[in-house]
């Protein structure tokens, strides 16, 4: 567990650690350049494959059973992004383990689950099979138009919250929020970062604000995921669902 200086999130929580790249926004991982800086720092945990940033590539999926336990000794409500480093329903993460990660969030009520994945359509098979707390946010992530699929695949899963995580937007969006409860934006950062076009940004929130659907601007993005910080024609866009289940710390 680590404390977060990403915007929307107080800390973070890696059962799993680990991914492979599935779509454009995953071309410049900033899991994978993490990854392989702690892995020189010598944290084993880390198994990066030093290949090609291409479809398949990235470090190896690895469960951390041994990380169940830290959310029951943080005592201060959190909110907390689970696998900052990896994504949880990754074909290699066993069912039997998903429901582990998910028992320990309903033994922990004062805190609030932010799971993200791109593996939608596996979130939607094995919706049915899990229990799910009233404490889990779930969302996908929408980095272009072709990827809107994955939107339909989380209306299916009965989770407290379901967001949007678009980011790193990568061209203009459009959605069907029926049934979403929060939607995040954001413009890539790092060295290879890809511009963001500001009309894609403006017409996603006058869709949330439209729909009434709170509406979190991260970042403009750039060489650093501060450089061009993240106001909005002149304002902070910081809004939260109404359904909050711990405080944020």
């Amino acid at each position: 567990m680590a404390e977060s200086s990403i915007e929307w999130t107080d800390a973070t929580w890696n059962p799993t650690t680990g991914c492979d790249q599935t779509s454009p926004g995953c071309d410049n991982c900033y899991a994978l350049t993490m990854a392989a800086r702690l892995k020189a720092m010598g944290q084993a945990k880390y198994q990066v494959d030093g290949g090609p940033r291409t479809s398949g590539s990235g470090f190896a999926l690895t469960i951390h059973p041994d990380t169940l336990s830290i959310p029951l000794r943080w005592s201060k409500p959190r909110m907390i992004f689970v696998n900052s480093m990896s994504d949880l329903f990754h074909r290699d993460v066993p069912v039997t383990f998903i429901r582990d990660v998910f028992a320990v969030m309903a033994e922990t009520p004062r805190h609030t689950y932010q799971l993200l994945t791109k593996r939608s359509k596996r979130l939607g098979q094995l919706a049915d099979v899990l229990d799910w707390p009233p404490n889990l946010w779930v969302g996908t992530s929408v980095e272009t138009q072709s990827y809107e699929f994955r939107v339909d695949h989380l209306r299916e899963v009965p989770a407290a919250v379901r967001f949007l995580s678009i980011e790193p937007l990568l061209g203009p969006v459009a959605v069907n929020l029926d049934g979403i409860d929060w939607v995040i934006v954001g413009g890539e950062s790092g060295p290879s970062c890809r511009p963001v076009d500001p009309e894609s940004i403006r017409a996603i929130r006058d869709a949330c604000v439209d729909s009434g659907t709170p509406f979190f601007f991260k970042q403009w993005g750039g060489q650093r995921p501060k450089s061009n910080g993240r106001l909005l024609d002149g304002r902070a866009w910081g809004e939260y669902p109404a359904r909050s289940v711990a405080a944020s710390a």
